[in-house]
């Protein structure tokens, strides 16, 4: 009866922290002890009741900031004086302006909105049409939890323990610059007839341009390099890039006044919320499958069908590019991760690969049809229908999907920069 209720609940549309939730008080009420109410809300803020995870609503407010200050308009600028001349310029700059994003809010959904209504409207005057720059927007914005700072590696660390977080943030950069220069390939094939190329700015404004753009792109560097070099804790360097995009909005683009903070807080903790309330539930789910010895059943079950590495990575890929239709990413990482995570490790599979091919795989799932999250943020900017999206962005689905099998079956493009540094 409890799966009835989660299944229902989400059938229905019911947040899945919220569905979980469900199921479990109706399984907690009808069980045995251990299985009471006050264990639900135990587990579940003992789930939340975490350090680290204060990284989450700080990288979020630094993101809210950042959007705030100005900084979407540079970032594009800065983009389209690097790539803007090629052939499909805007769309090249599309892509690239997601992965300097990529830095400043490790949120996809953060950079489809923010970017979203910048190069949408600017994309069809240049003569792309429309729906393919919805597309578009929503393919980069994936490449935003992957490069760090990184909301989904956070996450991911703190369900596997023994990850180490900069080694994961380093993993990421290659993958996603991949993923940038694949999708850059498709436009220069299929999409650069849409386009001009750009007319030369003169000197004077290029400088400008490069100026306002390296101060944004300074975030990151310090932000990650800060955790690379031991100096702070990603809590730590989420708290300085808060006082960062602060101090950037206030006092050197001054386009951040005292006013514009009430409702920046109001946003990022219901953003937060939701994120946490996910985590605390399936916290909470989770303490439930492990003291039934669930993970442990399903590990010897798979191992006794799968012994060979390159089977379970297959796998992997096909259940959650499947879950990702239906599921959130991070809702689904919780879920499966304490469960596979074991798997992985009995087959020899280096954990900060597997790390990144899961959440590279999750983020997938936010540009795929029907519930791919991305593409209804982008909808709702471009108001093409989801059906003219969802054909818009199948092929650089597949583009996506490429990249996947690469980072997946070449473990080296992700593992070779953390260990070049000593992780």
């Amino acid at each position: 009866m409890a799966y009835v209720i989660l299944v229902g609940g989400l059938i229905i549309g019911l947040p899945i922290a919220l569905a979980i939730l469900a199921a479990l008080l109706f399984f907690m009420a009808t069980g045995e002890p251990p299985y009471h109410l006050r264990a639900v809300a135990t587990q579940m803020f003992s789930g939340m009741n975490s350090f680290p995870l204060l990284a989450i609503p700080l990288f979020i407010l630094a993101g809210e900031l950042m959007n705030a200050s100005g900084i979407t308009s540079r970032i594009i600028a800065f983009s389209k004086l690097m790539v803007g001349r090629l052939r499909g310029g805007l769309a090249h700059v599309n892509i690239w302006a997601s992965v300097v994003f990529a830095g400043l809010s490790g949120s996809a959904v953060a950079d489809t909105s923010a970017l979203g209504r910048v190069f949408i409207p600017e994309m069809e005057k240049e003569g792309y049409p429309r729906d393919f720059a919805a597309a578009l927007t929503a393919a980069s914005s994936v490449i935003g939890p992957i490069i760090p700072p990184s909301i989904p590696v956070i996450i991911y660390a703190l369900i596997v323990s023994g990850v180490s977080v900069p080694a994961l943030f380093l993993a990421g950069i290659v993958p996603g610059i991949l993923l940038a220069l694949f999708l850059s390939g498709y436009v220069m094939i299929f999409a650069g007839k849409y386009q001009k190329k750009a007319a030369p700015k003169p000197a004077g404004e290029k400088r400008k341009i490069l100026l306002d753009g390296i101060v944004p792109l300074f975030m990151p560097v310090f932000v990650v390099g800060s955790i690379l070099l031991g100096i702070v804790t990603p809590t730590e360097a989420a708290a300085f890039a808060v006082a960062y995009a602060l101090l950037a909005g206030m006092l050197y683009f001054r386009e951040l006044g005292w006013r514009d903070l009430p409702s920046i807080f109001s946003r990022t903790m219901v953003d937060s919320a939701v994120i946490m309330t996910i985590i605390g539930a399936v916290a909470a789910a989770n303490w439930l499958l492990t003291y039934n010895r669930i993970p442990h059943l399903i590990t010897d079950m798979v191992l006794a069908y799968i012994s060979v590495e390159w089977t379970f990575l297959l796998a992997i890929i096909v259940l959650f590019l499947i879950v990702g239709l239906f599921l959130e990413g991070i809702a689904a990482m919780l879920v499966l991760v304490p469960i596979l995570h074991p798997i992985a490790m009995s087959l020899g599979i280096d954990p900060v690969h597997f790390g990144i091919v899961v959440i590279f795989n999750l983020m997938i799932g936010l540009i795929t049809p029907p519930m791919g999250l991305c593409l209804f943020v982008a909808d709702s900017v471009a108001k093409v229908g989801l059906a003219r999206l969802s054909r818009r962005v199948l092929p650089l689905l597949l583009v996506q999907i490429l990249v996947l099998l690469i980072i997946t079956f070449v473990p080296a493009v992700v593992t070779w920069l953390p260990r070049l540094l000593g992780y």
